[in-house]
């Protein structure tokens, strides 16, 4: 009799959010910015979170990151809760300060490895150097940030969330302050780093386009408060869909979801 077949349970997903409720408090009393989100994001997904200027999704990004507390709902890395940061959730964000500007482009990438992962100063050192080499900032491992263009800090700011080695980069709007041709330059960047490192990521962004291009999985928020409108499969449409018929369909299907009509998709 032969023995029965074993049962694999599935993989928890990498990233979770159950019923995520977020309220912020005002002179007025509280002011519910999220309500009841659910979202998953299983490993080399890259999520993004798409929506009309104050949807929360920002909101949603920054609880995920721990850097804001749920008013109810629960959040899980790994199917564990999580409370607050953790070296497991690495953000970038949009403003080009992100840098400790007494530090070396090499050193600030280096840092959070001494802090969070404890290793020997020599293997932070070698890991900061491949993680620039990653991003094309090579020449400028011994440069201060105040010497960097925007676009080469917000490299550098990439190239110090992926020497971490996290189980889930975030990404707020990274790429909104540059100008048009950085911005893709960079955005062609990050999907060569995607598809060489498989790593998993949750990109807050406001323009369809961009979320388009970046995502495999689109989740669409509401107005104010954000709640889940919609999800959309883009993972058939990279870079070489750009400007196809099937991209610029799914840009107007999107647009029409999120602001009711077709005309002036951003």
């Amino acid at each position: 009799m032969a023995a029965p077949a074993l049962r694999l349970e599935p993989a928890p997903p990498v990233l979770e959010a159950r019923r995520l409720t977020l309220d912020y408090a005002t002179d007025r009393g509280p002011v519910r910015a999220v309500e009841a989100v659910d979202l998953s994001v299983d490993a080399g997904e890259r999520l993004v979170l798409l929506g009309p200027s104050g949807c929360g999704k920002s909101s949603i990004l920054k609880a995920l990151a721990g850097f804001l507390p749920a008013t109810s709902g629960t959040i899980l890395v790994r199917g564990r809760p999580v409370s607050g940061p953790g070296p497991d959730r690495i953000v970038v964000f949009q403003e080009f300060d992100q840098l400790l500007p007494w530090k070396t482009v090499r050193d600030n990438v280096a840092f959070p490895l001494r802090v969070a992962r404890k290793v020997s100063r020599a293997e932070a050192r070698d890991r900061a150097e491949a993680a620039l080499a990653r991003v094309g900032l090579t020449r400028a491992l011994d440069a201060f940030p105040h010497a960097l263009s925007g676009g080469m800090k917000q490299r550098a700011a990439i190239a110090r969330a992926l020497a971490t080695e996290p189980d889930v980069l975030l990404m707020d709007e990274p790429f909104a302050a540059l100008d048009a041709l950085t911005r893709r330059q960079l955005q062609e960047d990050l999907l060569a780093l995607a598809e060489e490192l498989r790593f998993t990521l949750v990109f807050v962004t406001h323009a369809i386009d961009e979320a388009v291009l970046i995502g495999t999985r689109l989740h669409l928020l509401s107005p104010h408060p954000g709640r889940t409108l919609a999800m959309r499969d883009t993972a058939h449409l990279g870079l070489a869909e750009v400007g196809s018929a099937a991209f610029e369909e799914l840009t107007r299907e999107v647009h029409t979801l999120l602001f009711g009509s077709t005309r002036g998709h951003v």
